[in-house]
């Protein structure tokens, strides 16, 4: 393809009015998304391999997400978390397809409840980018997509559990869903008064800052107790002044912030890349929360590395920083009590 071909093809997104629009038109072509990247042709041939599976993962992610993306780089860690690879197909021994074994916590459809004094509602399945270790890409969502009636039986369930004090919105991604049903969805669990904490999981802030808008902003603060985000960034190229500004803006509707990452394999796994994360995190007004070892999930293989090595990395990371700003060193295991720290294990 010449220049001017190429130079087209790049721009044959327009910008978008709303967020709405960006999210509907984050499902990309994988010809068009390495042209769009100024990728090589011949690169095309693993890829289409790992979505030729039927049921495969599909390709999505957002231009915002993208626009962060070193063109012409194969080896970009932000490429490097949506991009298919052939390696997805490997069957390797001890990866699943729920590790967490969150079937056996999901009494009633959009409800997994793990955990005593919290419960996990998966309030949608859209996602506005598929990060390619997602530990619920084979969810079965559609055995958890509740009707706005069917919901009924879960806040019923909510009520009766006096223990739980805590809330958790995730999906899917939350926020990928419009700002009535959220709203909607909050005036409801409003309603159960042993709630007093949300908790929203979301990584649209940062792959698709558009979307913290004035509709976001006013239903969450009508939520009557304490409002927690935790974000989901896992290097810091994902930080740029669109996503300070959105940060901003929940900061001053008074809601606590944290961020998760995932410690991958050719991504964030060398101790400079995490600590600039950290100090970047919180030049936007946001701590750094977990830092976890990767969910055997089917297919997520390349991205894990060893035990040691991750132990040796949060270490170094506990030398190279101030405490507050060291996440701590999480595994989740299946039908735990809490996620478990692995320094000093």
């Amino acid at each position: 393809m010449n220049q001017i071909a190429s130079d087209n093809k790049q721009n044959v997104r327009a910008p978008y009015s709303t967020w709405q629009e960006e999210l509907a038109q984050s499902n990309w072509q994988l010809t068009e998304l390495l042209d769009y990247l100024g990728l090589p042709q011949e690169f095309v041939e693993q890829q289409k391999i790992a979505l030729s599976k039927p049921g495969a993962f599909p390709l999505r992610v957002t231009q915002s997400f993208l626009k962060k993306i070193q063109k012409g780089n194969t080896t970009d860690p932000l490429l490097l978390q949506i991009l298919p690879l052939a390696k997805e197909l490997e069957q390797i021994p001890g990866y699943t397809q729920d590790p967490l074994e969150e079937h056996a916590s999901n009494p009633h459809p959009g409800l997994i409840h793990k955990y005593r004094s919290r419960a996990l509602l998966t309030i949608t399945h859209n996602c506005a980018i598929h990060c390619r270790y997602c530990f619920r890409q084979h969810f079965s969502y559609a055995d958890n997509n509740p009707s706005k009636k069917q919901w009924d039986s879960v806040f019923d369930y909510l009520d009766s559990k006096p223990e739980i004090n805590e809330i958790i919105l995730s999906g899917g991604d939350p926020l990928a869903v419009n700002d009535h049903y959220l709203e909607w969805m909050l005036s409801k669990l409003s309603e159960i008064k042993h709630l007093k904490r949300l908790r929203i999981h979301s990584r649209l802030p940062i792959v698709l800052p558009a979307r913290v808008n004035e509709g976001l902003l006013e239903a969450l603060t009508r939520w009557p107790g304490q409002k927690v985000m935790v974000l989901h960034t896992n290097h810091p190229n994902e930080i740029d002044k669109d996503v300070g500004a959105a940060v901003g803006k929940l900061q001053a509707a008074k809601i606590s912030l944290l961020n998760q990452s995932v410690l991958l394999a050719g991504i964030n796994d060398k101790v400079e890349t995490l600590a600039i994360l950290s100090e970047s995190l919180f030049e936007i007004g946001v701590m750094p929360y977990y830092l976890h070892l990767l969910d055997k999930v089917q297919g997520t293989a390349h991205f894990d590395i060893e035990r040691a090595r991750a132990i040796d990395i949060h270490r170094e990371l506990q030398l190279k920083l101030a405490g507050f700003l060291v996440p701590r060193l999480v595994e989740e295991i299946a039908g735990a009590g809490s996620k478990r720290d692995v320094v000093g294990i």
